[in-house]
């Protein structure tokens, strides 16, 4: 069981909630709903995601051994050859799982986005712009990839917004360790604003449908937010953590705005649901969590 938990924290396991909901809110912006075969899209985000943080992870294996040596390669609980084979395990199941719940429309849109999930992570996260950049575009094709090829006008509003979302997340992620500046937590902060409000003014239909999302854009807004405002007025390593935990966290309410906006009540649900298991999962005594960062 303890192997089994390694390569659970390698992957980020409790982070991989937070990209179930990005193929909901791109199906719903193209009018797809979420059944049959198509509930194999959100799993195929889930694989390539965390085939990302173990494909990181074998990456960074040297900054780690010096900067988090407690981390699943450098501690020696998994070997780099064996995080690079989960990396690469986890890529293929996700594409394969694209094609079964999506086609070839899903699959034409996979592709691109597994070659910039390892680009970013074997080049592009060593640049502070490109980096974040490239984590965006990453997010944002798992938006696309919901919709669909021949379906993405649509949907690239959603794309739009979760991936600006993502940009300010990695910028502000990179102060983890030696801490951030006043200028990355302001922008990011102001993003949040933002973002909020692009979800809400895209908002047609009835009055509780813009009520819907406005509950799910606040929520949003409120989950990161606040720790972005730290970060801000003190930009030191240890709020620069946890505005980027909360930014990761918040993707999740943002995801089920994107998809209420468009009246699919079912995936709204759905993405509701996943909230509630991380909350449930970050609930638990300290020792038994597996990190989401």
């Amino acid at each position: 069981m303890s192997h089994v938990n390694d390569y659970l924290e390698l992957v980020r396991a409790p982070a991989i909630l937070t990209v179930f909901g990005d193929t909901l809110a791109g199906g719903s912006a193209a009018g797809h709903m979420l059944s049959g075969r198509r509930i194999a899209l959100p799993l195929a985000s889930a694989c390539l995601y965390a085939g990302g943080m173990a494909l990181n992870d074998y990456s960074d294996r040297g900054t780690d051994a010096d900067e988090r040596p407690e981390r699943p390669i450098p501690s020696g609980r998994i070997s780099a050859r064996a995080a690079l084979c989960a990396a690469s395990t986890l890529t293929l199941a996700g594409l394969a799982l694209s094609a079964t719940g999506g086609g070839r429309r899903a699959f034409a849109l996979a592709i691109p986005l597994a070659t910039s999930i390892w680009t970013y992570d074997l080049l592009a996260k060593n640049y502070a712009v490109p980096g974040a950049i490239t984590m965006g575009t990453c997010r944002a094709l798992d938006v696309l990839m919901g919709a669909g090829f021949g379906h993405l006008r649509p949907a690239l509003a959603a794309a739009g917004i979760m991936g600006g979302h993502t940009i300010a997340v990695t910028l502000l992620s990179r102060g983890e360790v030696e801490g951030t500046t006043t200028v990355i937590a302001s922008s990011a902060a102001a993003s949040t604003g933002l973002l909020a409000g692009a979800v809400v003014a895209g908002t047609l239909g009835p009055r509780s449908r813009t009520l819907a999302v406005l509950a799910a854009a606040a929520t949003y807004a409120a989950r990161c937010m606040p720790a972005q405002a730290r970060a801000a007025r003190e930009p030191v390593a240890g709020n620069a953590l946890e505005a980027t935990k909360a930014g990761i966290r918040a993707m999740v309410p943002l995801q089920a705005a994107l998809t209420l906006r468009h009246g699919n009540v079912a995936a709204g649900v759905v993405i509701a649901s996943i909230d509630l298991v991380g909350k449930i999962l970050r609930s638990r005594p300290r020792g038994s969590r597996i990190s989401e960062s």
